[in-house]
């Protein structure tokens, strides 16, 4: 096991890893703790009482961050004509259709979410094995698949995060940055958390919230009361 820096031990000393704090607790003791020279993502794990094995388990969706995460993304939108011309004027960085596809065979990845109207995933379909690979490929159930560019654009830049059930049956997901107020990182933990509870799958038997634990890009984590959520 890696030995932390001396830093990190500072840090680990504010936070009881025997305690479950309430979450604005837990969120103020983190930013606390983040103590890099760089403004540290805040991000949360949350372990969830379902087998990650079974289909009828899964639990995967799209959630907007009331406050963002503090990263504005970079939209790639594959569109022909005035869906592309739409998309530019929502605010995609990159727009394109053959032109685009042609530059990320050649190996072109500037971009962290890709959107695409149905009618361009027969050709967005050649890149699946390259855009897949990076889960970067555009999907219906990620709202990344729509004629509607300009919601799906909009919602991108505003903080919408997707989330997904790992193999460990753990979702890690970005609530924000160690500059954010307490009370916005909060917000969007209550506000990522509703949407999982809303995601619970019909198969899930016993306790569906079983751990949640906040922590920073370079701290330690502090757990939070699941009981709030429930």
């Amino acid at each position: 096991m890696a030995k932390h820096g001396k830093k990190y031990q500072e840090a680990a000393k504010l936070i009881d890893s025997e305690v479950t704090y309430d979450a604005a607790q837990a969120i103020e003791l983190v930013k606390k703790a983040a103590t890099a020279k760089f403004d540290e993502s805040i991000e949360v794990a949350v372990r969830l009482g379902v087998d990650p094995r079974k289909q009828d388990q899964a639990v995967r969706g799209v959630v907007v961050l009331p406050h963002g995460t503090g990263k504005t993304k970079r939209v790639l939108v594959f569109a022909k004509g005035e869906k592309a011309k739409e998309a530019e004027a929502a605010g995609a960085d990159f727009v394109g259709d053959a032109d685009m596809i042609n530059k990320i065979q050649q190996g072109w990845f500037d971009f962290d979410v890709c959107v695409a109207t149905p009618d361009m995933m027969a050709e967005v379909g050649k890149l699946g094995r390259i855009l897949g690979g990076k889960g970067l490929m555009p999907n219906p159930k990620a709202g990344t698949v729509t004629f509607d560019v300009t919601k799906a654009v909009q919602e991108i830049k505003a903080g919408k995060i997707e989330y997904r059930l790992d193999r460990a049956g753990q979702i890690h997901a970005p609530i924000g940055k160690a500059s954010f107020d307490a009370e916005k990182l909060t917000e969007n933990l209550r506000v990522l958390i509703e949407a999982l509870n809303r995601a619970k799958p019909a198969a899930a038997k016993g306790v569906y919230l079983k751990n949640i634990a906040v922590s920073s890009t370079m701290g330690p984590g502090a757990r939070v009361n699941t009981a709030a959520f429930r």
